[in-house]
């Protein structure tokens, strides 16, 4: 198979199978994000796909899970990913697809295009929707509001997709650390993901953040305000959603499922704060 390096994938896909059905992200405009600026986006050619399918097949026998990178492969036409997914399917004997995908993408889509590419077996939507607060997200260039990305989630679900979100702490800085916390549970508990992946912001050199950072332009939550944002978030979460924090940038690790462990996860915050000997230090932490 043929990887045009580097390769992201979710923590949860450590076991699939990862096939680059794309190269790059279609809209790579994001101030904090490095993952994919060296690359131009590109959707390959549908028989480089079907040879590293081959490949797999002849390497890995049957596989139950495949992955399609790169940063957002459901940008790619619905009829090239229809083609993708029914040749997976030919070879394996598939419990899922999935892949990253922007808000953007799935507006761009109609719901019939979107159901198709369900019945096909693309079953879950990894996205990052990093905020819920409109500020944060035109300062990070993100491309959407609030309410687009819950047109999107919606249109989503509406469509039998399930919903892997992603969303930062840290992402507004000193400045907008209630605001981030404050909207995002708010958009969290409109969308009603099957997943909520927590991660903490932590600045990639050469990005236009890190920039900022350097220059004194935004000013970097220190472990403890970021714990307190957190805290902002998980007391207002009320959303029905398979909750995670153990992320390698996290300070804390954290689980549960919502609402119903949301004390559970309060009581063991609270105590981080009063006692910050049992957070990660920096030198643990990681992207």
């Amino acid at each position: 198979m043929k990887y045009e390096e580097p390769v992201f994938r979710p923590p949860s896909e450590a076991f699939s199978l990862i096939i680059q059905a794309t190269v790059g992200c279609s809209w790579n405009k994001c101030t904090f994000c490095g993952m994919y600026k060296m690359k131009k986006f590109r959707v390959r050619d549908i028989e480089e796909v079907r040879g590293d399918f081959r490949i797999a097949k002849e390497l890995y026998g049957d596989v139950r899970r495949v992955f399609l990178a790169d940063g957002n492969a459901l940008a790619a036409d619905t009829d090239f990913l229809l083609e993708v997914s029914d040749f997976a399917n030919s070879l394996f004997h598939l419990e899922r697809i999935s892949c990253y995908a922007t808000p953007q993408d799935i507006l761009e889509k109609d719901k019939e295009e979107l159901r198709k590419l369900r019945k096909a077996g693309i079953s879950l939507l990894y996205v990052g929707i990093e905020s819920g607060d409109d500020v944060i997200l035109e300062n990070i260039r993100k491309g959407v509001t609030s309410a687009e990305i819950e047109e999107a989630c919606r249109k989503a679900h509406e469509c039998g997709f399930d919903l892997s979100v992603t969303v930062l702490t840290g992402i507004g800085g000193k400045e907008r650390g209630y605001e981030n916390a404050r909207n995002t549970a708010k958009l969290l508990n409109r969308i009603n993901p099957k997943y909520t992946a927590v991660l903490t912001y932590m600045p990639v050199p050469n990005t236009p953040l890190h920039v900022k950072i350097r220059r004194g332009e935004f000013l970097l939550p220190d472990a403890l305000e970021n714990l307190l944002e957190l805290r902002w978030l998980v007391e207002r979460l009320e959303a029905r959603t398979i909750f995670r924090c153990n992320h390698a940038s996290n300070y804390l690790p954290l689980k549960g499922n919502f609402p119903e462990d949301r004390k559970k996860l309060l009581k063991a915050i609270d105590y981080a704060i009063a006692h910050p000997e049992v957070l990660k230090p920096e030198w643990l932490r990681g992207l």
